[in-house]
């Protein structure tokens, strides 16, 4: 569904993205690993068109994308869920996932009955604002607007940041079911270690902008990758 090679990003003179290749695959989810300040972010902005890249080619599901805007991505397919989440805290739960329509057609344009049979506790929110959530309700809700577009590629930037145990066993699930349902690629930056293990179907590890180990799961249990993401 995305296949990303060799590309190279810049923020001024500052050399963020070498060389790098990943590709995620339906029914799959592959992890982006690293410490903080490696360019695991910045490969997302790549993929989700936030940063213009400077070199190499990111085509989704065959189609080159690496020159179109943002919003015509998200039209594409691709669904994107920043770190910090970015909810809309004065909207409500339901305009929130309502901002979803953005890029759907008009028949199209209702929330999917997943997005509750998954996050059960957004539909006895649907009234309360967003801002009033906690910070796990809020990622759940971040990650239901998302569902909301119908993507055929989910970006998730680090979702467990600061959730409690309980909600990141919740979004865990969730990342399962949506994988194990065959329809869609899911790219994923983690650095929460054990959370990764348990969900890569494929890992990068990133290194200074560049990719330094990639495999699957039974590489990414080695004590070569843990070591290079401890901090």
């Amino acid at each position: 569904m995305l296949n990303v090679q060799n590309i190279s990003l810049f923020y001024g003179a500052a050399q963020a993205l070498r060389g790098v290749s990943v590709e995620a695959r339906l029914g799959q989810v592959t992890c982006v690993l690293g410490r903080n300040g490696v360019g695991k972010s910045s490969l997302l902005r790549a993929v989700v068109g936030h940063r213009p890249i400077a070199g190499g080619t990111i085509q989704l599901d065959g189609r080159e994308v690496s020159r179109l805007k943002p919003y015509d991505r998200a039209r594409g397919g691709i669904a994107y869920v920043p770190q910090g989440r970015e909810i809309f805290p004065l909207l409500t739960v339901r305009e929130n996932l309502e901002t979803g329509y953005a890029p759907l057609k008009r028949k199209d344009r209702h929330v999917p009955p997943e997005v509750f049979e998954i996050f059960p506790v957004l539909k006895s929110m649907l009234g309360r604002r967003g801002g009033d959530l906690s910070g796990g309700q809020q990622q759940q809700l971040a990650i239901g607007r998302a569902l909301t577009t119908r993507p055929k590629l989910l970006v998730l930037d680090e979702p467990t940041e600061g959730i409690q145990p309980s909600i990141i066993k919740d979004i865990g699930r969730a990342i399962r079911l949506l994988r194990d349902r065959g329809d869609m690629a899911i790219l994923l930056v983690e650095q929460y270690f054990e959370f990764a293990r348990e969900l890569a179907d494929r890992f990068i590890l990133l290194e200074r902008g560049e990719v330094v180990a990639s495999g699957g799961p039974a590489e990414l249990a080695g004590d070569e990758v843990r070591a290079r993401m401890a901090i």
